[in-house]
């Protein structure tokens, strides 16, 4: 089987024989029941592919089509002009970048179907085009445009200047709103024009000033029909990936029910409606099983920057955003901030719809899998901690101590690393974000094990659990004081009846009590039952 890895071209998957996850269907009924839509998903989940299939199909190139699902459905296939800009592959920090590539694309419009001499504007410029487009073909025109919000992305949060002097327009992010403002009023314009309009990207469409001139489209994130439109579901692995799953468990030597359950843990778990359908993420699925490793491919093509700017000016700490309810109108706004970056996070892919309470219409949001988990917190802790002793040996050797039940070597190691941290994080004058500090640093570094449960405030029918750590062959009950001692801390565990959920586990449990010193900035007691 050829893995169609880092290939968008439709066009070239099918002509090349790679594998195809037919997705069809969906895209008849899309393009059958509507004109203008928005779809977001995360970075590198197919969007790319999606804009190009419906390129190939608007063309009317009815053979690249052959034996799919939209073979038997499509009866015209006719050609429609065809209007495609991708965002993707600039970085629009430099100042004219993104002026430049609208004023291109719109200048090989005007080529191919006309200028008007009068139009001084972009949303001017393309309205004639496409008018004259519709003239000369008799066919409504098609406007796909992929990765809509990079422009904005590249320079959120940034601070850079603007590259002129105008009004309200300071920083370069200001410029590029009011470039795409101008760009995209052209689809109010030309409304009588339009076949079918198509933008994807990564951030929430919604009434915000750069689209304050667009008519408003269906979005189709959130609607559960649409959910398996990018990604691969559950039921296209187990048809299409069957044998290459069985090659996969035989390469690690697991079963295929096992090699299946991983996949699931490791690269599974997306949902993006309350349909609550399984969505694995292309990308590393498709890696996985060519390489026949489960490893973070995703993640290691990089974090996107603007998330960790707003993380990095965050005042709330990630596990304290994690597994939480909120409702829609809290995850999926278009504009996150400094204070509020709970949008991004989710629209990135880094965090997703876990429950949905239908009686209060609210959701759960927390890691998809733990690929993203560990990932995640890896990125976050490089910068958080600052800390020479912060390594991936140091964190192999913590595994390996809680692994086997060590934990004096565990409390050597969280000594000594606490004890190294940056100063800017020690000695709080405020005792409830020294608390928070010491909660937030440990619950990083539980989250680097990756493979292993980790439950933070993990609440019971008597209180609130500081942290929860569960191994393959022991459970770990963390309950944190700060200026204590860890007697205090243990005989909370035991009066609350912490340990009782795990009382028919088989695992042998550990009941740990950790006092931290803020004059110190690290442990001051340490002990366990």
């Amino acid at each position: 089987m050829k893995y169609p890895i880092g290939i968008q071209s439709f066009e070239r998957i099918i002509e090349d024989g790679y594998v195809y996850v037919d997705k069809t269907a969906l895209i008849y009924d899309l393009v059958s029941k509507g004109t203008i839509y928005f779809l977001s998903r995360p970075r590198r989940f197919g969007k790319s592919l999606l804009v190009s299939t419906l390129e190939n199909y608007f063309l009317g190139r009815k053979e690249l089509f052959r034996g799919l699902a939209i073979d038997s459905l499509e009866k015209e296939w006719a050609e429609y002009p065809v209007f495609h800009i991708d965002f993707n592959g600039k970085s629009f920090t430099s100042p004219w970048e993104l002026k430049n590539t609208v004023e291109t694309f719109v200048a090989k419009c005007e080529e191919k179907y006309g200028k008007d001499e009068l139009a001084n504007t972009f949303g001017d410029r393309l309205a004639y085009v496409f008018e004259k487009a519709h003239e000369k073909t008799g066919r409504r025109v098609v406007v796909l445009i992929d990765e809509y919000d990079k422009p904005l992305l590249d320079v959120m949060n940034t601070g850079i200047s603007s590259p002129v002097v105008e009004g309200d327009i300071k920083t370069l992010e200001d410029f590029n709103r009011e470039i795409l403002k101008g760009f995209y009023s052209v689809f109010k314009l030309t409304d009588k024009h339009l076949q079918f309009v198509l933008l994807t990207g990564v951030t929430k469409f919604s009434q915000v000033s750069v689209f304050s001139g667009f008519n408003q489209p269906n979005d189709i994130s959130y609607d559960s029909h649409f959910d398996a439109l990018c990604g691969i579901s559950k039921d296209e692995l187990l048809s299409v990936f069957k044998e290459q799953i069985r090659e996969l468990g035989e390469a690690n030597g697991m079963t295929e029910e096992e090699t299946v359950e991983k996949l699931k843990r490791k690269y599974d778990g997306y949902h993006f409606s309350d349909g609550m359908l399984d969505v694995f993420n292309p990308f590393s699925l498709l890696n996985c099983l060519q390489k026949r490793k489960f490893m973070d491919y995703w993640f290691s093509t990089g974090t996107p920057t603007y998330l960790m700017r707003l993380l990095a000016n965050n005042n709330e700490n990630i596990n304290e955003l994690a597994g939480k309810y909120y409702p829609a109108a809290e995850f999926v706004d278009y504009k996150a901030t400094k204070q509020k970056p709970l949008p991004m996070i989710y629209q990135s892919g880094y965090f997703t719809i876990k429950e949905y309470d239908a009686e209060l219409n609210v959701y759960r949001l927390d890691f998809p899998n733990e690929e993203v988990r560990s990932g995640m917190a890896s990125a976050i802790a490089s910068d958080y901690f600052s800390s020479e002793n912060f390594s991936e040996s140091w964190i192999i050797d913590v595994t390996r101590a809680l692994r086997s039940g060590n934990l004096d070597k565990f409390k050597l190691q969280l000594t000594s690393f606490l004890a190294n941290i940056s100063y800017r994080f020690q000695r709080k004058q405020d005792e409830r974000e020294c608390e928070r500090h010491f909660q937030y640093t440990f619950y990083l570094i539980l989250q680097l094990l990756g493979k292993y449960n980790t439950y933070v405030e993990k609440e019971t029918s008597q209180g609130r659990i500081d942290c929860v750590l569960e191994c393959p062959d022991y459970v770990y009950i963390f309950e944190f004081k700060l200026n204590s001692t860890a007697e205090v801390a243990l005989k909370q565990i035991e009066e609350k009846g912490y340990a009782l959920p795990y009382a028919a586990d088989k695992r042998k449990l550990y009941k740990v009590g950790i006092s931290f010193s803020s004059e110190t900035g690290t442990i001051n007691d340490f002990d366990y039952e």
